[in-house]
């Protein structure tokens, strides 16, 4: 079978770019020819077997979702023809769902679209997105969500419930795995502190200005790593310094966190919103304890025995979670090896098709 994954593509930093790359190579091994169209970036290439190309999008605010809708329908029939594509699988509902269920109409192809999380959370819930979304969800052939929160909001939807599955996100637990140490020199860090690391893009949805409030609450003395970029990424900065918020250090977007996580002594994840979160499987399978909120599907990606959860937008409780993980080293090294053998169950995507 021919298969086109339409989305965000290494070499896009991400956790819909680390799902899409492990489906491209599930794919590759039962047998799969696969090809990816991906948003424009300068060191796009060929990856480990599977073709990528690019659609025109310029980086302008605000347009460059209109332009690459516009010109990536026209590189996607392209694409069909070119490599008699079978099945066109999207990723996010809009816009590379919407290209993806037009293209197949007007080509006679299968469709599948996965929901990551924000689109279903979020734009689901603007007026002017959801008449969009669910012409999606009712016009393509498979519904992918990665929990069963996101299931029930297609349900909402009026999608058929025999078209939905619940395909969980997947981890490469070769690349993450705690003897994987190897912390990137650039990165000046104290010797002395433990190291309480984020991983993930600089917007609201992240809830990184409650990790920020958190740290200043803390009793013990730790070092905090934030590792991401996006919209938020000044206002933060400013945040910590003009608060005064000591131990905090922004290294912005990496492609090295496999090297970064084995080091460091506690994964937080502060969100206020989220789908099925890659980089708490990046972090269990790296051998770290979790302070995370109990918001979308991280009660189904993690429990009591690999580490805490709290209540989203509450700095007070994740202030006392990471003071009771780091305080503790016994609890800690008990979290560490529960966690790495919690990651060996998502070590293969479900593909339904």
């Amino acid at each position: 079978m021919h298969v086109v994954l339409l989305g965000q593509y290494p070499p896009h930093i991400g956790g819909v770019s680390s799902h899409t790359y492990l489906l491209s190579q599930e794919l590759k091994k039962r047998g799969d020819e696969v090809y990816v169209l991906t948003y424009p970036h300068p060191n796009v290439k060929d990856l480990d077997g599977v073709k990528v190309e690019t659609s025109f999008a310029p980086n302008i605010k605000g347009l460059r979702g209109l332009f690459f809708l516009i010109s990536s329908m026209f590189k996607l029939i392209s694409m069909v023809r070119h490599y008699n594509i079978d099945i066109i699988h999207a990723h996010f509902l809009l816009p590379p769902g919407l290209i993806g269920v037009v293209v197949g109409k007007i080509m006679g192809k299968k469709t599948v679209v996965t929901a990551h999380g924000s689109d279903l959370l979020i734009q689901a819930d603007k007026p002017i997105l959801r008449p969009l979304i669910k012409f999606v969800l009712n016009n393509t052939d498979y519904v992918l969500v990665v929990n069963n929160t996101l299931k029930d909001m297609a349900l909402e939807l009026g999608v058929n419930p025999e078209k939905v599955h619940v395909t969980v996100n997947a981890i490469d637990t070769v690349k993450f795995n705690p003897q994987n140490k190897d912390f990137p020199s650039d990165i000046q860090l104290s010797q002395n502190k433990p190291i309480i690391l984020f991983v993930g893009n600089l917007v609201f949805q992240k809830g990184v200005k409650y990790l920020l409030e958190a740290k200043k609450l803390m009793k013990y003395d730790a070092e905090l790593v934030i590792v991401g970029d996006g919209p938020l990424r000044h206002e933060l900065e400013k945040k910590a310094d003009e608060e005064e918020i000591g131990d905090v250090l922004f290294v912005g977007a990496r492609r090295d966190v496999d090297k970064i996580m084995p080091c460091v002594d506690l994964f937080v994840l502060p969100s206020v919103s989220e789908g099925f979160p890659i980089t708490i499987l990046e972090a269990l399978a790296s051998g770290l304890p979790v302070v995370a909120t109990n918001a979308g599907g991280v009660k189904e990606v993690m429990d009591e025995s690999v580490g805490l959860m709290v209540e989203p937008s509450k700095p007070d409780e994740l202030a006392r979670a990471m003071d009771k993980i780091l305080e503790d080293r016994e609890l800690r090294e008990v979290m560490s090896t529960a966690a790495r053998k919690h990651s060996i169950k998502y070590v293969k995507l479900d593909i339904p098709y």
